[in-house]
């Protein structure tokens, strides 16, 4: 078995101004507090003698590897990252960062608010521009009905509202 992997598909690179602030906080946190504090106890970890059997300081070498792995990351992504200013002109239809409430086949109303793929978060409803569902919704205005592919089978939903400024 083999560990080569596909490369990943290309994600957009584009973030909302909160988004991109909580990933830079997100940085300066790994790279100033917690990368400092892992190092410490590493070392505590590597005084203590045999290393071979040494389960604190196995788990501190794999938690910095962690930490310097994110850290990498971070540090590419964030310059390539746009941050889109204000609201499009055309308030009407649905662009990145707006919020649209959904109703389904069976009535049952959902709000999602369109979001970089880096900040999603299903509980909170933000779903990513480069979601299938999102993708079906570009461009398309309140009263408008969309029909689209989801991993769950075929789906179809009217659009009630789209705002901005959430």
């Amino acid at each position: 078995m083999s560990r080569w992997r596909p490369p990943p598909e290309k994600s957009t690179a584009i973030i909302t101004r909160a988004g991109f602030e909580r990933l830079r906080a997100e940085l300066d946190d790994l790279w100033r507090v917690q990368r400092p504090e892992v190092v410490r106890a590493l070392a505590a970890a590597a005084a203590e003698g045999d290393r071979s059997e040494n389960a604190e300081y196995t788990w501190r070498k794999k938690q910095l590897a962690g930490i310097d792995r994110r850290v990498r990351y971070l540090s590419k992504r964030l310059p390539a990252l746009k941050v889109p200013e204000g609201a499009p002109a055309d308030r009407q239809a649905v662009y990145f960062g707006a919020t649209v409430e959904l109703e389904d086949d069976d009535g049952n109303v959902h709000r999602y608010r369109i979001v970089g793929p880096d900040e999603t978060d299903a509980k909170a409803g933000w779903i990513s521009i480069d979601a299938p569902l999102a993708r079906a919704l570009l461009k398309r205005r309140e009263g408008d009905e969309i029909e689209v592919e989801l991993p769950a089978g075929k789906a179809s939903f009217y659009i009630l509202s789209v705002s901005y400024g959430d």
